[in-house]
């Protein structure tokens, strides 16, 4: 990715956040138990307000988009599906490989009506700095759609998403559909980075669904077979 670099330095993280990210690496290396995750991820969500089909809670954040500071809130994208990238920290291990994945094929989103946003409870500065640094030093380069910082905690803690424990955001994904409306809550171990490919996907068959009233088979991709959920028989189409 390419883009111009300022000279300015990485700003000195407080102890808190500090800690927060010694925290963040220690979960990468030495992670909880599978268990344990799969707990703590539905404790979480539990906890928190949303649920598939429910009107997505309004925010508005502080963000960085393409080495600038802005103002983002839902509201700015009314009329389109929006994909929320919950992650834990800037400047560790998995993180900057998703979102620099999801910069790099931005444009496919565009093109079928959808934005990106990336959420973690770090500071603003500290997403600028992370964008002011290349992915050879730790960082992710100018990324093309907005970096929020939900330092707060409450974006993190409405969604549900929040590890009150460390402070920082599970690995999530929430899929916001044009109406507002959520369609997807995915949460990933935070060893493990998520796809593209299949988020696109997602998008693709939450709008097929909705354009002709019929259901998506496993598998399914723009161009495959779908299933008219109102015959009396129902054949799963075979590729």
């Amino acid at each position: 990715m390419s883009g111009g670099r300022t000279s300015a330095k990485r700003p000195r993280q407080d102890n808190e956040t500090d800690t927060k990210r010694k925290q963040c690496r220690r979960s990468e290396e030495q992670p909880m138990e599978a268990q344990e995750v799969g707990d703590a991820i539905r404790q979480s969500i539990q906890k928190g307000t949303i649920h598939v089909g429910d009107p997505a809670p309004y925010f508005t954040c502080d963000a960085v988009t393409k080495l600038k500071f802005e103002e983002v809130s839902l509201h700015n994208y009314k009329g389109k599906f929006v994909v929320m990238l919950f992650y834990p920290l800037d400047f560790t291990y998995v993180c900057p490989t998703e979102i620099i994945s999801f910069a790099e094929r931005i444009d496919e989103f565009r093109t079928i009506g959808c934005e990106v946003l990336g959420i973690s409870t770090d500071s603003k500065f500290t997403h600028l700095a992370w964008t002011q640094t290349s992915a050879e030093h730790g960082g992710v380069g100018p990324i093309p759609y907005p970096l929020l910082s939900d330092k707060s905690m409450l974006l993190s803690r409405e969604y549900g998403v929040l590890n009150e424990a460390d402070g920082v955001a599970y690995r999530t994904l929430v899929i916001i559909d044009d109406k507002g409306v959520i369609r997807e809550i995915m949460a990933n171990d935070d060893r493990v980075g998520r796809s593209v490919d299949e988020t696109l996907r997602l998008i693709q068959a939450l709008q097929f669904v909705d354009e002709h009233g019929q259901v998506c088979p496993a598998g399914w991709k723009p161009g495959d077979k779908a299933i008219d959920p109102h015959k009396k028989k129902v054949d799963v189409p075979k590729k």
